[in-house]
C-alpha cells in the first residue's frame, strides 16, 4: 500500500489512518481563491489562508496518549455494502499513533486517495502531471514516494495491483449503497447512532440502573423521530383536560404580553462598573477578571452580584470584546436588555436557569478565545454567539420537550411538538428586543441584523439535545473530509461550515459542566438532578410514566454521570479538541479525572436507603433555590388567541 497512508478493516468497518504533517504556518497569502464574508457571502481578492481573514481553521497532527470514545471501537457488526469482504483482517489494533479516520465518507476519500498513491507507485507516471495539483501541493502531505524508493520486485508488484483493486472495488461498493437523498454527515449520524445504541444495550444489561440511564441518553440525545409511544395517563386526569378545552378551541397565532418589570425599565445615572448594582464591587471585579478562564466560579458571581450573573458576565464580555463600541450598542440599551431577559430565566428552576445562561455564554466566550480560532470569525459572528448563548433557555419551565408534549401543552401546539422549548426561547428573546430601550441591534444595517437573526436561531435551535448527534456527525465528517483532503486547512468559506463550528461550539459550552473543576460539576449535578426530579414529581401527580432519571426513589446518580460523559460527553468533546488542538487538552483532562472520580464512588446498587440520602445531600446543596412551586404555570409569554381574547376572569392559556 501508498506509504503515506493505511487503511485498518475489522469484519465490515474500515478505520482509515491517516497521517497528517506538523502544524501547517499560515503566514502569507498567495491564493486567489475567494474569501467568504458571514455578510456578503463570497469575496474575491482576498484569500482564504490570509492571517488576517476570519475563514481559515488550521487542523494539526493530533497525538493520541488518552482513552478514546465509543466511536473508534468495531462496527463490525454493521455491514454497509452487501458486497464487502472482511479484508486486511489480521490488522486489528485498536489504538492509533497516527489520526483514526471514522466517519464514512472520509474513509471513502482515504482509500480512493491511497488507491491514486498506489497507482504512481505502479505506474511511475509523474504526479505534477496530475490536474489535481492540490494533492501534491504545498500542504499536502500524501506525497507520492515511488521517486525514492526502489522498482518493485514482481511479487511485489503483483501484491500492491491486487490490493490496489481490492481496495477500489470497497469505494465502488460504499458509493453504489449510498442513498442519494441524504448527505455525506447523515451517512456518519446513522453510523455512530447505531454504535451508541449498541453500546447502550450492553451498558443496560449490566445493572436495573444501567438500564435507566440507557433509556434516558436514547430518549434525549437521539431524534427518534415518529417512534414516540403515547403517555399513560389516569382516568381522572380527563377532567382536568376538558376543562382546558375551551382555551384550545381556536388557532393560536401570536406570542404577546411581556411582563414588566419592578425596576425602571433605562438607566438615567452611571451605568454599574461591572453592569449590576452590589456592594461586593471590588471582589466581583476580580472574579470578572479570569472571565477568560475556564472553570471560572460561576456560582461566587451569582452571589457576589445579587443573583444578576447573566447580566454582569455579559456586559463583561462585551466590553473585552468591544462590541458596543463596534456596534454602537449604548451601554445603557444594553443593560436595560440583559436586566429585562435575565428576569425572564425562573429563579426558581434549579438548572436551567440564570445562572447556566451565564455559564454557557462564559464558556462560548473562552471557546471562541483559544488560538486554533484566532482570526476565524468575525465580530458579528461573535455577536450572534454570545447574543445566543445568553438567550438560548430565556423562560424555561424546568421540563423536558418530551414532557411538553406528552401533556399536550400550549407551547407543544404552537411549535408542532418540535424543538418547542427552542422556538420558545427565541421567540421570548427577540420579542423582548421590542420593549422600551432594549433594542441592541438598532445600529445594525438591515443586512447585519437579517444575517444576526438567522445565525442565532440556528445557534440556539442546535441546543436541542435530539440535535446531539447530528451535530457531531456533522462537524466530525467536516473536520476528517478536509484532513483526508490533505490542505490541512479548514477554509470555513461558506455559511453552512461557519454556523456549523458555532452550533458545536454552543453545543459544548451547553454541555461543559463535567469539563469544570469538580466543586463546580457536583454542584451542576446535584441541579440538573433535582429539576429532572420535579418533572418525575409532576409526572407522578399526573399518572404519567415517570420519564428516565427523573425517579427520586430510584437513580443511581453517579452512573448517570459516567454514562454521560462516555456516551455523549466525551465523544463530542473529543471531536471539538481535534478542532482546535491543542487549545483543549487542559478541558479533556478534567473531563476524564471527573469521570474517574464518579466512577469510583458508584455505589454497589440503588438502594432505597441510599436514594434518600442522596435526595438529602441534593436538598442541603441546593438551600438557596427556594422551595419548589409550579412554575409550569407562570411562564412569562403568554400564547393568546390573535381575535379571541379570554373573557372577564378567565386566565389566559399560558405555555404550560
Amino acid at each position: 500500500m501508498g506509504e503515506t497512508q493505511h487503511v485498518v478493516v475489522q469484519g465490515e468497518r474500515r478505520l482509515s489512518r491517516l497521517k497528517i504533517g506538523p502544524k501547517i504556518s499560515v503566514t502569507t497569502a498567495t491564493s486567489t481563491e475567494q474569501y467568504f464574508d458571514v455578510e456578503n457571502g463570497a469575496s474575491p481578492n482576498k484569500s482564504p489562508l490570509d492571517a488576517s481573514s476570519p475563514s481559515g481553521l488550521v487542523l494539526q497532527n493530533l497525538p493520541q496518549q488518552r482513552r478514546e470514545s465509543f466511536l473508534y471501537r468495531s462496527d463490525s457488526d454493521f455491514e454497509l455494502s452487501p458486497k464487502s469482504l472482511s479484508r486486511n483482517s489480521s490488522v486489528t489494533s485498536e489504538v492509533h499513533a497516527d489520526d483514526l479516520i471514522v466517519t464514512p465518507f472520509a474513509q471513502i476519500l482515504a482509500s480512493l486517495r491511497s488507491v491514486r498513491n498506489n497507482y504512481i507507485t505502479l505506474t511511475h507516471v509523474p504526479a505534477n502531471r496530475s490536474r489535481r495539483g492540490s494533492a501534491t501541493g504545498p500542504h499536502s502531505n500524501h506525497q507520492p514516494q515511488h521517486l525514492n524508493t526502489p522498482k518493485l520486485s514482481e511479487d511485489s508488484f503483483t501484491k500492491l495491483s491486487l490490493e490496489t483493486l481490492e481496495e477500489l472495488d470497497w469505494c465502488l461498493d460504499q458509493l453504489e449503497t449510498i442513498q442519494t437523498h441524504r448527505s455525506v454527515s447523515d451517512m456518519a449520524s446513522s453510523k455512530f447512532k447505531r454504535m451508541l445504541n449498541r453500546e447502550l444495550s450492553h451498558f443496560a444489561e449490566s445493572s436495573k440502573s444501567g438500564n435507566q440511564i440507557s433509556e434516558y441518553i436514547c430518549n434525549t440525545f437521539l431524534d427518534k423521530q415518529q417512534e414516540m409511544d403515547s403517555p399513560t395517563i389516569k382516568v381522572e386526569d380527563t377532567d382536568n383536560q376538558q376543562k382546558n378545552k375551551k382555551d384550545k378551541k381556536a388557532t393560536m397565532a401570536q406570542i404577546v404580553g411581556v411582563r414588566k418589570l419592578k425596576h425602571t425599565n433605562s438607566f438615567t445615572g452611571v451605568v454599574p462598573r461591572h453592569g449590576v448594582e452590589t456592594v461586593h464591587e471590588e471582589e466581583l471585579g476580580t472574579l470578572l477578571g479570569d472571565i477568560d478562564r475556564w472553570g471560572v466560579d460561576i456560582f461566587r458571581i451569582a452571589e457576589l452580584s445579587n443573583n444578576r450573573p447573566l447580566t454582569c458576565v455579559t456586559y463583561t464580555i462585551f466590553q473585552e470584546r468591544e462590541l458596543m463600541k463596534t456596534f454602537k450598542i449604548p451601554p445603557t440599551t444594553l443593560l436595560t436588555y440583559l436586566l429585562h431577559l435575565e428576569e425572564h430565566y425562573g429563579r426558581l428552576i434549579p438548572y436551567h436557569n440564570n445562572i447556566h445562561a451565564a455559564d454557557v455564554t462564559q464558556s462560548t466566550h473562552v471557546l471562541l478565545s483559544v488560538a486554533a480560532l484566532e482570526n476565524v470569525f468575525t465580530d458579528l459572528e461573535i455577536l450572534a454567539a454570545i447574543f445566543a448563548c445568553a438567550i438560548h433557555d430565556v423562560d424555561h419551565p424546568g421540563v423536558t420537550n418530551q414532557f411538553l408534549v406528552n401533556t399536550s401543552s400550549e407551547l407543544a401546539l404552537m411549535y408542532n411538538d418540535e424543538s418547542v422549548l427552542e422556538n420558545h426561547h427565541l421567540a421570548v428573546a427577540f420579542k423582548l428586543l421590542q420593549e422600551d430601550n432594549c433594542d441592541i441591534f438598532v445600529n445594525l444595517t438591515k443586512k447585519q441584523r437579517q444575517t444576526l437573526r438567522r445565525m442565532v436561531i440556528d445557534m440556539v435551535l442546535a441546543t436541542d439535545m435530539s440535535k446531539h448527534m447530528s451535530l457531531l456527525a456533522d462537524l466530525k465528517t467536516m473536520v476528517e473530509t478536509k484532513k483526508v483532503a490533505g490542505s490541512g486547512v479548514l477554509l470555513l468559506d461558506n455559511y453552512t461550515d461557519r454556523i456549523q463550528v458555532l452550533q458545536n461550539m454552543v453545543h459544548c459550552s451547553d454541555l461543559s459542566n463535567p469539563t469544570k473543576p469538580l466543586c463546580i460539576y457536583r454542584q451542576w449535578t446535584d441541579r440538573i438532578m433535582e429539576e429532572f426530579f420535579r418533572q418525575g414529581d409532576k409526572e407522578r401527580e399526573r399518572g404519567m410514566d415517570i420519564s428516565p432519571m427523573c425517579d427520586r426513589h430510584n437513580v443511581t446518580v453517579e452512573k448517570s454521570q459516567v454514562g454521560f460523559i462516555d456516551y455523549i460527553v466525551h465523544p463530542l468533546w473529543e471531536t471539538w479538541a481535534d478542532l482546535v488542538h491543542p487549545d483543549a487538552q487542559d478541558i479533556l483532562d478534567t473531563l476524564e479525572d471527573n469521570r474517574d472520580y464518579y466512577q469510583n464512588v458508584i455505589p454497589m446498587s440503588p438502594t432505597k436507603s441510599f436514594c434518600n440520602k442522596r435526595t438529602s445531600e441534593t436538598g442541603d446543596r441546593l438551600d438557596n433555590i427556594a422551595e419548589d412551586t409550579d412554575h409550569m404555570g407562570n411562564i412569562q409569554f403568554k400564547l393568546t388567541l390573535e381575535d379571541d381574547q379570554p373573557e372577564d376572569g378567565e386566565k389566559t392559556p399560558t405555555g404550560s
